[in-house]
């Protein structure tokens, strides 16, 4: 039997023996989301849609009030964007590393992986590209490789003088002014990260402290629930605090199954994460969410989820730390596969002013699509406050059969517009109020991604 045969077999299997009860998902957003029991599977559920990329004049939905364009196409696997202090935007493309097949299931994970996230359309290539847009019209006057021959990279901050480059092996240094459009020097490894052959969570975000001090990188466990084994997770589904000037490093908080992007509450010392939790325990098991991070605070993974709910697969438990385990600020929703968080500090969209955007990725595991879109969560007092409502969605055809695309990354650019990377339609989007132009109003929306400018 091919490869191809097998791998429909089993794909059918599965699918045969899911099912997606009638769930109220709206029931598992929120700070105290509804846990239905968990469900083993013998052959885990899995179900995708074709990553086909937009065709010419397609583009996603966007509420009412807002337009949404291309501000930069034709690029190769864009998963991040970054706004430097002087406006340019960066956008991380990458190539995701190659993982040893072990068993059946990591044979059908990779093919819906790369039949979902479109792979077989433009080569991926490791490299970060450079949009300058001056004038905020959405037409950029200049698209070009700022550096590349990258190890698939994630995430990128700039602090005084130096670009720093989340790669799935470490954290790399270059020097770099803002204005310029090329990286000349070479780089330095300031910090390496857990990788490895088997090396499953590959991408690693990254944010600067306020006051320039530290840098922050995320690093998402090596399997879904230590089925590798323990030793493999070793400094995985943690974020790391790494000290700017000398590089040392140390696990600030663990238990984080997949924790990605990094932001710093405007004005604060506190940072949050979105989390990709664990598989395989049902259609409605785990949420996904987004929590405040902690200094020394475990989040339950592997032991538990959502706090002290025990996993059954588990062995050996361990009680004590699964006593310890902070439940997490904000559920997203099950399988939704938040990758992308960006606080709203700009002007020009004031509805949203204080909140979050996350982008979600999508589901590749229940029967019924979740996900696929930018969400906006509502903040108040400086912690999440109501529901979520959906800002950006059409991701998936209207027969929820193709992805035309799957956002990844979100970021505010000095104009105060939404940008979203998109990994399938190799594209990156610009949300801004129906009707806008650019003038002396938008000008003076500077916002550097949330960030302060250094």
């Amino acid at each position: 039997m091919t490869n191809r045969l097998l791998i429909a077999g089993l794909l059918a299997a599965s699918l045969a023996g899911c099912s997606d009860p009638d769930f109220d998902d709206n029931t598992q957003i929120g700070p105290n989301p509804v846990l239905p029991k968990p469900t083993q599977f013998l052959i885990p559920p899995m179900n995708v849609a074709a990553g086909t990329g937009w065709s010419a004049g397609q583009k996603p939905t966007v509420a009412n009030g807002l337009k949404i364009q291309p501000l930069a196409t034709g690029l190769h696997h864009p998963r991040f964007v970054y706004v430097l202090p002087n406006g340019d935007i960066l956008a991380v493309q990458s190539a995701p590393p190659g993982e040893p097949v072990k068993r059946p299931k990591d044979l059908i994970f990779g093919f819906v992986i790369g039949k979902a996230d479109n792979l077989g359309g433009p080569s991926p290539k490791s490299e970060i590209s450079l949009i300058r847009d001056a004038n905020g019209d959405g037409k950029p006057e200049l698209q070009t490789t700022l550096l590349d021959n990258l190890n698939a990279p994630f995430g990128v901050t700039w602090v005084d003088g130096t670009l720093y480059v989340a790669n799935t092996d470490g954290v790399v240094a270059y020097p770099f002014a803002p204005g310029q459009t090329k990286v000349s020097g070479p780089g330095r490894m300031l910090t390496p990260l857990p990788a490895g052959v088997i090396n499953h969570h590959w991408t690693k975000s990254l944010v600067a402290s306020p006051d320039g001090s530290k840098l922050y990188a995320t690093v998402g466990s090596n399997s879904n629930i230590v089925e590798n084994g323990f030793d493999a997770e070793l400094g995985r589904a943690a974020v790391w605090e790494i000290d700017r000037k000398t590089g040392l490093a140390r696990e600030f908080a663990t238990g984080l199954r997949n924790p990605n992007s990094p932001s710093f509450y405007p004005g604060t010392n506190t940072f949050y994460v979105v989390v990709n939790e664990r598989d395989e325990l049902g259609a409605h098991l785990v949420p996904d969410y987004l929590t405040s991070v902690r200094d020394g605070g475990f989040y339950g993974w592997p032991y538990s989820y959502y706090g002290r709910h025990l996993d059954p697969r588990v062995r050996p438990q361990n009680p004590a730390k699964v006593a310890s385990a902070i439940v997490p600020d904000y559920a997203l929703g099950s399988h939704v596969a938040p990758l992308g968080l960006t606080f709203y500090t700009g002007d020009l969209l004031p509805q949203f002013k204080g909140g979050a955007f996350i982008g979600e990725h999508g589901s590749w595991d229940r029967r019924k699509f979740y996900g696929y879109k930018v969400v906006y969560v509502p903040f108040a007092g400086g912690k999440p406050s109501g529901k979520a409502v959906d800002v950006v969605t059409g991701f998936l055809d209207a027969k929820n059969k193709k992805t035309l695309g799957r956002p990844v990354g979100v970021a505010v650019e000095r104009f105060g517009a939404l940008l979203i990377a998109d990994d399938v339609g190799n594209a990156v989007w610009r949300v801004t109020p129906a009707g806008w132009r650019p003038g002396a109003a938008g000008e003076k929306n500077a916002s550097p991604s949330g960030e302060a400018s250094r």
